[in-house]
């Protein structure tokens, strides 16, 4: 399966968007349409005006399509294997393999929400860790040379 990347992005990737099963469930959800508008964020999500700024890995991982939302990513870290983030509102995404601090996307508002593996293998949307998103919002540190 081909899939292209959300919003024009430069790189064909191939990979299934990610389909996971939440334990709640909302009625209007990301990517739902009300009186004909696109609903961008839901319960769940906190959301941050970007103004097109970047989006960064908070950590190396993976970025993954989501197979439902408005222009929505998952990235999992090892580093953090029981939690997924979902970021909802990303244009040109950089899918697959990532680095710490390099580009996800960009957005002009990002929907970010936080999820915990349960142990029924469900998803479970829990509090948002300010950390990951401020690692999500801000440029790395330089690294020291050694």
């Amino acid at each position: 399966m081909l899939l292209l990347g959300l919003g024009g992005c430069g790189r064909l990737t191939p990979m299934a968007p990610r389909q996971i099963v939440l334990k709640q469930a909302w009625e209007i959800e990301s990517g739902d349409r009300v009186a004909g508008q696109l609903v961008t964020g839901s319960l769940g999500d906190i959301s941050i005006r970007l103004q097109g700024a970047r989006l960064r890995a908070p950590f190396t991982g993976q970025v993954e399509l989501a197979a439902k939302g408005f222009n929505c990513i998952y990235f999992s870290s090892p580093e953090v294997p029981a939690y997924l983030f979902r970021y909802c509102g990303v244009s040109r995404p950089h899918l697959g393999p990532i680095e710490a601090g390099d580009v996800m996307g960009r957005g002009r508002y990002i929907h970010f929400a936080t999820l915990r593996r349960q142990p029924d293998g469900s998803w479970a949307m829990v509090e948002p860790s300010d950390r990951v998103l401020e690692r999500s919002l801000n440029r790395p540190p330089p690294r020291l040379p050694f």
